[in-house]
């Protein structure tokens, strides 16, 4: 289980203080599918940048299984890390590397494998995203649908058990979309990973999420089972970005 615990994270500016996120609480289960959802500039990136500790909270805590790995540093942090699989906005690929290459990139940052256990799990990546036949292509040979399966597989490639999708299919038309939902549910019934993404698309959260945690001004508007909290929503955030989609 992932434990958030009173959450704050204040960016101190040069003349004023900035509450990205203020006493956030929240529950996710060891392998669901997990939606946090808001308008732009809500927080969501901050909190995912909080979970995987590239920003550190001004208070609170971050457990997982027990462990509060926002008090870690140095060697624990580390291994805590390698935990957590981030696909960011954006792709983030090595454009001069081919798409083996770019998968392979955190293998060979870990120094952990030979160079064949390294060919066999990228192989195994390639099969798992569907892209065996793109595995000696760059990135700007790729489609955007193309790109974020890259992007998913790199993330995967260090068998993480927490895999964080931040706006995973906001550059991508509805059917590339429908395609990448579907690759992460199967992702996430064959390997087990936890999945969290970060969203504003309500029709994503109802797709593939189990529970939802819907963020407004940098604070937790409401959570709960998706079916639940859309059917009767408690906060007017949650009822707007219901009526935008209709």
């Amino acid at each position: 289980m992932i434990e958030i615990s009173h959450l704050t994270k204040i960016f101190e500016c040069k003349d004023h203080r900035v509450t990205a996120l203020e006493d956030v609480n929240l529950n996710i289960e060891k392998g669901e599918i997990f939606g946090i959802i808001g308008m732009s500039g809500a927080g969501k990136s901050t909190l995912l940048r909080c979970l995987t500790l590239l920003e550190r909270p001004t208070s609170g805590g971050i457990s997982m299984d027990g462990h509060n790995i926002a008090a870690l540093s140095g060697a624990q942090l580390r291994n805590a890390r390698r935990k957590m699989g981030v696909v960011f906005q954006g792709y983030n690929l090595l454009m001069q590397k081919t798409v083996f290459e770019n998968i392979a990139f955190p293998l060979k940052l870990e120094k952990k494998l030979k160079k064949p256990e390294i060919e066999a799990r990228v192989t195994e990546l390639l099969k798992i995203v569907g892209l065996e036949d793109r595995r000696n292509a760059y990135p700007a040979q790729l489609s955007g649908g193309q790109k974020q399966r890259v992007a998913i597989a790199r993330a995967l490639a260090t068998n993480p058990e927490m895999l964080l999708c931040d706006e995973p299919t906001s550059a991508l038309d509805p059917l590339t979309t429908k395609a990448m939902l579907k690759l992460l549910g199967d992702i996430n019934k064959q390997l087990g990973v936890t999945i969290i993404i970060i969203t504003h698309e309500l029709a994503v959260v109802k797709a593939i999420c189990s529970h939802v945690a819907v963020i407004s001004d940098g604070k937790l508007a409401e959570s709960g089972v998706v079916e639940e909290v859309f059917r009767a929503p408690k906060s007017d955030v949650t009822r707007q970005l219901i009526g935008m989609e209709g």
